[in-house]
C-alpha cells in the first residue's frame, strides 16, 4: 500500500481508537492495535494475489473515507421508518436495524426470546458480557487487509449467543442501512450456537440513495455439536457502493450450516464465504445467486474444508450477467487426509445475456483422502436456442421467451430458500431485474 494511503488510515485509527465501543477493555485495545498493525503489513489485496486476480480494489484505498457517521444522516427519522417498514420481512418478527453502521433501538424489535439467549448489538454485548466475545475477537486470524481493518475499526454489528438446546424459531432479520456519502461502515457480527441449538439469520444490506460509500462486513459463526445455523445474505447496496464481506463458520460433530448468498447491488462487491467441518458427520450447504448489469462487478469466493470423516457438503451457485457486467466465482473444496467417507458436490452455472458480459469461474477440488465421493463442475453460456425455439413455436414472442428462460434459470436458487417472506422478496427482485418482469408476474 502506498505510504500516503497508509498515513490516512493511520490518522483515522488514531482519532477513533479511544472512542470506539469497548475501548476500556485491555484485551480489545490490544486486538484492535494488533489488527491495525497487520493491516499496515498486509495492505489491501492486489490483482497479483491469486484470490484477487480478477477483482481490482485499488479504488477503495484511494478514497478519503470517514469511519464514524455524522450526527445527522442524509435521511430523516420519518423517512427511515418508512424505509424500514418497506424492507422488513415480517412486521411482527425479530429485527435489529443498523443505520450507518450503528444499532438503532427505536427501529429494532425483538419478541420474547428463550431464557439465556442474547440477541443484540455488539456494542451492547461489549458493555454487558465482554468475556463471551473475547475468544471470538481476540483470537481472530486476518486472512487479508479487509478483515484486519474491520477488527481495528470494530464499532458495531450483531451478536447472537445461544446456550445449548435453545432454538429461535422465527428468523432474525439484521438490516443494515447506509445513507451517508463517503462513510466506511465496518460491521462485525458473531453467531455462537451451543450444542443442539438453532437459529435462522438474514443479513440484509441496503443502500439509501446513490452516493458512494463502503461496507466492509465480517461475520463469524460457531456451530457446536448438533447445532443448526441457517444464514442468509441479501446484498442490495447502492449503485455506487463498495461491498466487501467475509463469512467464516466453524462446525462441530453432526452440526448443520447453510449459507444462502444473494447479490444484486453495488458497483463492486466481493463476498468470501467459508466453513470448516471440524468433526464427524457435519453438513454444509452453500447456495448463491448473483444478478448484475451495467458495469457492475460481483465476486464470490467460497471455501469448504472437510477436516474429519463422514462430512457432507453441497454447493450450488448461479450467475446472470448483462450489459458490461463482470462476475467472478471461485469455489474451493478441500478434503483433508483424515476426512474419509466425505461426500461433496459443487456446481456453478452462469448465464451471459450480452456480448460484453464476462465471467471468470474456477471450481477447485483438492482431495487428500482416498475413500471419498467428490464431484464438481461449471458452465458458462447464453440462453439455449432449442428452448427459445420451443417457446416461440408455441406463440411466445422472442423477448418474452428470453425473459421467461432467464427468470427460470435464476429462480432455481431462490426456490431453495426456506423463509417464505424472503423467497417472495427475492422473486420480486428477480422480476424487477428481468425484462418483461411485469408480464411474467401476471402469468405466475
Amino acid at each position: 500500500m502506498k505510504n500516503e494511503s497508509l498515513d490516512f488510515f493511520h490518522q483515522a485509527f488514531g482519532q477513533l481508537a479511544k472512542t470506539l465501543p469497548g475501548a476500556e477493555l485491555p484485551w480489545l485495545r490490544t486486538a484492535r492495535r494488533s489488527a491495525f498493525e497487520q493491516f499496515g503489513a498486509l495492505g489491501f489485496p492486489t490483482t497479483r494475489h491469486e484470490d484477487w486476480k480478477y477483482t481490482n480494489v485499488s479504488s477503495i484505498g484511494k478514497r478519503p473515507w470517514h469511519f464514524a457517521p455524522q450526527r445527522n444522516g442524509c435521511t430523516d427519522d420519518g423517512d427511515l421508518r418508512r424505509i424500514v417498514d418497506e424492507l422488513v420481512l415480517d412486521p411482527g418478527g425479530h429485527r435489529l436495524v443498523f443505520v450507518n453502521g450503528r444499532h438503532v433501538p427505536r427501529l429494532s424489535k425483538l419478541n420474547g426470546l428463550p431464557q439465556g439467549v442474547f440477541v443484540g448489538s455488539i456494542a451492547r454485548a461489549l458493555r454487558e458480557m465482554p468475556r463471551r466475545l473475547e475468544a471470538t475477537i481476540a483470537t481472530q486470524t486476518h486472512a487479508d487487509g479487509f478483515v484486519a481493518l474491520n477488527t481495528a475499526f470494530l464499532a458495531d454489528g450483531f451478536a447472537v449467543l445461544l446456550p445449548p438446546g435453545e432454538v429461535i424459531d422465527q428468523p432474525l432479520h439484521m438490516l443494515f442501512l447506509t445513507d451517508e456519502a463517503g462513510l466506511a461502515v465496518q460491521p462485525f457480527n458473531v453467531v455462537r450456537a451451543g450444542a443442539r441449538s438453532g437459529c435462522t439469520i438474514v443479513e440484509h444490506f441496503v443502500g439509501v440513495g446513490d452516493d458512494a460509500y463502503w461496507t466492509n462486513a465480517v461475520t463469524r459463526i460457531v456451530a457446536d455439536e448438533q447445532a443448526d445455523v441457517q444464514h442468509y445474505r441479501l446484498q442490495q447496496e447502492g449503485s455506487k457502493a463498495f461491498h466487501i464481506a467475509s463469512v467464516a463458520a466453524a462446525q462441530q460433530r453432526a452440526s448443520s450450516f447453510a449459507s444462502h448468498a444473494f447479490a444484486f447491488g453495488g458497483a463492486l462487491s466481493r463476498t468470501g464465504i467459508g466453513t470448516s467441518l471440524n468433526a464427524e458427520n457435519a453438513q454444509a450447504t452453500l447456495n448463491g445467486l448473483y444478478f448484475a448489469g451495467g458495469r457492475q462487478h460481483v465476486d464470490h469466493h467460497t471455501r469448504i474444508d472437510h477436516a474429519e470423516p463422514h462430512g457432507t457438503s453441497r454447493e450450488y451457485y448461479r450467475g446472470v450477467l448483462d450489459g458490461a457486467a463482470r462476475g467472478v466465482f471461485n469455489g474451493r473444496v478441500i478434503v483433508h487426509r483424515d476426512a474419509q467417507k466425505t461426500d461433496t458436490h459443487q456446481v456453478n452455472y452462469n448465464l451471459l445475456l450480452s456480448r460484453d458480459a464476462e465471467i471468470d469461474t474456477k471450481p477447485q477440488l483438492e482431495i487428500y483422502a482416498d475413500d471419498v465421493k467428490c464431484t464438481h463442475g461449471a458452465t458458462v453460456g447464453q440462453l439455449d436456442e432449442n428452448q427459445l425455439f420451443y417457446l416461440r413455436a408455441r406463440g411466445v414472442e422472442e423477448r418474452m421467451a428470453r425473459a421467461l428462460l432467464t427468470y427460470a434459470f435464476a429462480r432455481d436458487i431462490v426456490e431453495r430458500v426456506r423463509i417464505e417472506s424472503l423467497r417472495g422478496r427475492l422473486e420480486r427482485l428477480l422480476l424487477a431485474r428481468t425484462p418483461e418482469g411485469e408480464r411474467i408476474r401476471e402469468l405466475l
